[in-house]
Formats: structure tokens, sequence, C-alpha cells
């Protein structure tokens, strides 16, 4: 069941420029007979061809352009509004009928007169973990998908070591769920700082039952297996084009998403249909050389409708041009030198993890505090570092400014130094390096802590110290301590009691040139970017607060590192 709302021509001035392109509006019906608004670009011109499919809470109108050039390259753009936004029926609640919804899109589109049976899909964040979800349900017809910085885990999505990202949903609630009339402008300082999490959508000012949900679940428990689909991407057939930085929130996600797909590949003995492109970028600047503070040159610029029109052409369109051009299964950007290099797989071969050191005298705070960073391991003991985690005054994610209030703290790189001014922050230093430093693949974090309540997070961050000063942060990590043994079964900490952690970074490449030296900074909280710890251990329904004392400790028996995939030398 569908309705023609119009038909309008498009002279596309791009790829070709005499191609008359026409758009359909569509109301096409869901099994449970809720319509979406869906658009049909298409030249009139052509035979049936292969149909490039876009779902987005967004408005499909934002996609005209690319939708344009899609039709223009000779396929079939499809852009659906999802359930419940803009111009489709039924209500939004975030990727709870997007499985479906995509199934059923995809299995009207192979039955149109104008596709010859081939989809592929395509788009980023909410637009490309849409894709995972359709693809699970194995529509027949979809043949490629090409999803951008996101996710394959809705937990992951929020979570990371039990930390929830919280100036992320909570702004994304506010502005993605029906907002009362007479609804005033959010506090946002006053809100994100609000205990009990379980009350932040009261603070925003209306109920979004699904934040309070997803902020009262902060285990990997059932409540979120419906939306955990990481397990069965291996039984995907179907290529997989993703595209990610290093500074974005899905990182992790989309490099695992990739690897996954991979090995399952090679278990089945076929030739490589995936790709990773790696770039420098944080979640809204892919494509751009200009992320946040640092500019990483004309290298860094990166096309990506020419990539995703290379990946249909590919396996859409079979094209044997397209088939013929060479095909690295990995990209990568190497951050300081600024180049793109090639891999078979990531991590990169040819690297080998090197563990550098946390040292000190007993007195890391601030970047003028003692603390250094060394290939060689205390060879006796060495006085343990202590800072104090304040829930009242958390560590912030990046530098307050006059224009970047605390609320605003981005993902990408920033100076590092008035954050590494506080006394809640250990700082360790490398010496100035006198040959480049080249690392490429996943980093992580293990030290030994403890606390003297039963729960404090440790927050890490990578950073690559210029010859003038500036501390740009590389990669960074959290681990809220009663995770640091399970995500789904989390245990208070005892006080006092030394624990090992392990603290994922994430993955990034990067080489740091001469002159520059290498920083790990260790503190309490990257807020907001995620929640702060209450240190209280009452969960997200508690609503009191604890200063914690966290203490890092580096000696023989209980060394404290972080260790990076150097490049062989």
């Amino acid at each position: 069941m569908h309705l023609f709302f119009r038909s309008l021509p498009i002279l596309a001035l791009t790829l070709n420029a005499s191609a008359a392109i026409t758009v359909d509006t569509v109301q096409v019906a869901m099994r449970d007979g809720i319509r979406l608004a869906t658009d049909v670009y298409r030249d009139d011109s052509l035979p049936a061809g292969p149909v490039v499919l876009m779902r987005t809470p967004y408005d499909r109108a934002k996609a005209k352009a690319s939708a344009e050039k899609m039709a223009t390259a000779g396929y079939v753009a499809v852009i659906q509004d999802c359930r419940g936004t803009h111009g489709s029926e039924g209500i939004l609640i975030p990727y709870n009928n997007e499985g479906q919804d995509g199934s059923d899109s995809i299995e009207w589109v192979t039955r149109q007169a104008w596709c010859n049976g081939r989809v592929g899909m395509t788009g980023g964040s909410y637009v490309g973990a849409v894709q995972w979800q359709a693809a699970v349900e194995h529509p027949p017809g979809l043949v490629a998908i090409a999803p951008q910085a996101t996710w394959s885990s809705f937990y992951r999505n929020l979570y990371l070591g039990g930390a929830v990202r919280l100036a992320l949903i909570a702004s994304w609630a506010a502005g993605n769920s029906a907002k009362p009339a007479d609804a005033k402008s959010v506090d946002w300082d006053s809100t994100l700082l609000h205990l009990p999490l379980s009350e932040i959508d009261d603070k925003i000012g209306w109920p979004i039952p699904w934040l309070k949900g997803a902020l009262t679940h902060p285990e990997l428990n059932g409540y979120w297996t419906r939306l955990e689909l990481k397990g069965q991407l291996p039984a995907l057939n179907l290529p997989a084009l993703h595209v990610v930085g290093y500074y974005d929130y899905f990182s992790r996600e989309s490099v695992d998403n990739f690897t996954l797909m991979q090995r399952a590949d090679r278990a089945h003995k076929g030739a490589p249909r995936h790709r990773l492109i790696l770039g420098p970028w944080d979640h809204g600047s892919i494509g751009k050389s200009k992320v946040a503070e640092v500019d990483f040159g004309t290298e860094a610029v990166l096309d990506t409708f020419a990539i995703q029109r290379d990946w249909f052409d590919r396996h859409l369109k079979m094209d044997p041009e397209a088939l013929a051009k060479p095909f690295p299964p990995v990209r990568y950007f190497s951050m300081g030198d600024n180049v793109w290099k090639d891999a078979q797989s990531w991590p990169p071969k040819g690297f080998t993890d090197t563990s550098f050191y946390l040292r000190s005298s007993g007195k890391a705070n601030t970047a003028k505090g003692a603390g250094r960073l060394s290939r060689e391991a205390p060879s006796q003991h060495e006085p343990a570092d202590t800072f104090r985690a304040d829930p009242a005054d958390p560590a912030p994610a990046s530098a307050v400014t006059e224009k970047r209030p605390l609320r605003s703290a981005v993902w990408g790189p920033t100076d590092q130094r008035p954050i590494e001014e506080r006394e809640d922050v250990l700082v360790y230093t490398g010496d100035e390096l006198t040959a480049p430093l080249t690392f490429a693949g996943n980093v992580s974090a293990k030290l030994h802590v403890s606390a003297n309540t039963v729960d404090a997070d440790w927050a890490v961050k990578l950073v690559d110290v210029h010859p003038d000063g500036y501390a740009q942060n590389l990669a960074s990590g959290i681990l809220r301590g009663r995770f640091r043994d399970s995500l789904e079964h989390p245990k208070p900490l005892q006080p006092g009691k030394v624990y090992e952690i392990t603290v994922d970074l994430g993955p990034v490449a990067a080489t740091l040139l001469e002159g520059h030296r290498l920083r790990v900074d260790v503190c309490g909280a990257h807020f907001p970017l995620y929640d702060r710890n209450p240190n209280t251990g009452e969960g997200p329904f508690g609503s009191g607060t604890a200063i914690a004392t966290e203490t890092v400790l580096h000696q023989p028996d209980a060394l404290s590192r972080v260790i990076l995939p150097c490049l062989k030398k």
C-alpha cells in the first residue's frame, strides 16, 4: 500500500548536467499499517536500476542534494523519514522499530518497477545504525551497506566502561522528543549536574521514558538484548563500508564492526568485501581538515560521497572499472605527519605493543608536578600518586572558555594545558623525542589503583605535547571502578584495596615528530561527556555524593603503564 503525492522535475547540475531527475513522494505502509514518508529520486530516462536507501529521523528533505547526486550517478535514491519523524506517521522511540521498518521498506523497494532487485543503504550515526538493524533481519535484495560512525550495540552507543555519555544522550533526547508547548529552555549546567540520573528527563522539563530507561540500566543486561546486534554481524553475507574518526565516540564500535565482518569473511575464505576508513575526525567533522582546535591539513579532507559512490559502483552495479580498482581493506590517517596509509587489517601489521610506564616521586599532580613517562619500569618502590575526585567539581573533558562553557565540551582535539593545571589531574610527561615515534592500533592503559570509596572513576588521556607546549589529546577512555571486571555484574570497590584495571583508549594512529613529548593524564572524571561518578556506589537512583581519594601506584609489583602499538624498528 502506498500513495503518490507529487512528482517534481529537478535539473541535476553535477556529474551529468543533462539528466532530469524527478522526485516522487510516497507514503509507504509498514507491517502494522504505519505509513512512512518516502522520497524517490530517479532519472526517468533510465531503465530499472540499483537503489540506494537512506532512512533518517533528521528530515529527509535535508538529504536532497546527496540524493540528486546519487540519482545522477545512475542510482535510484530513496530517502525516508523514520517512524514518528517529520512526514512519517507513528511515534519515535529511538531504534525501537528500525529493524522491522527497514526490512519492510527494502521489501517495498524491491517490488517497484524502477528497482532491479539490488539495494544498498547509506548514512551515518543514527542513519548508520538503522542499516545494521535492517541487515540482521536479512531482507532479500539488500546486498551492500555503508554505515558511517555508528554502532551495532546500543548499550555501547551510550556507555563506555560503565560511564554514560551524558551530554550526548541528554541533549539528543531533548532535541528528538515531543516537547510540551509551554516547555522552558533547558538549564544544561544544572541538568547535567543533577542527581539522581533517573530524574534527568524531569530536569530537562518533560517526560522522556526511553531516556530514563537508558540512564537507569548502566549494566549490560537483558534490558539491552534486543538491540545488541554485534553477535549477529558475522552471519551477514554482505559487504560493508565503515568510515569513522579517532575522536568519534563511535570509533571503537565502528572498528569492531569492521574487524568482526572481516574475520567472518576470512573464516569463509571469501574475497575481501569490507573496508575501514579511519580519519582524524570527530562525529561532526568527518571528511574535513579542521577538527575542534586542530587543522590536519588538506590530506585529511575526504569526499565521503565519492567513496560511497565507488562502493556502490563496485557492489550494486558490479561495474568492471570499479571492481578493477585497488582495494586496500584499511585506509587510515596518521596524525602528526598527516598522511594516509593502507593496511590489510586493523590493527595494522608491523606494530608491536610497547609499554610506557607512569613514574613519579609521589607528586604527579598538574603538569608542573613530578610525573614522568618512561619506557623503563621502576626497579624499586616509588611513592604512589593521589588526587581527590570531587563530584561537585568534576574534571572537565575539555578546557572551559568564554566561548566553550562546561556543558559544551567537545570530543575533538583541544589544548589540555588548562586542565593539567588542576590538582585533581595526574600528569606524566616523557622526554623530548629525538626521533619520530609512530604508533597505530588500539591503545590501552593498565593501572594499579585504589580508592577510599566504594566506587570511583579513572579517566585516562593520551596527549601529544608540541614543541610550543600545546597539549593535544590523541585518545581517551574511562572506567568506572565497579565495572572493572564485568559490564554485566558490577561489584563495589573495597576501600584501600589495590586493583589492576584496564582502561580502553580506543583506536589511534599518529607520528610524534622530533621535539614532541608523549604525555598521559589520569583523573577522576571526563565531564560532561561522561557522567561524573558520585563515588557512593548507589547507582542511577542515588542522590548522595562522596569525595574520593584515588591512588595510582607505580612500583615493581604494581606497575602502571599505557600500552602503545609502536612501529617496529
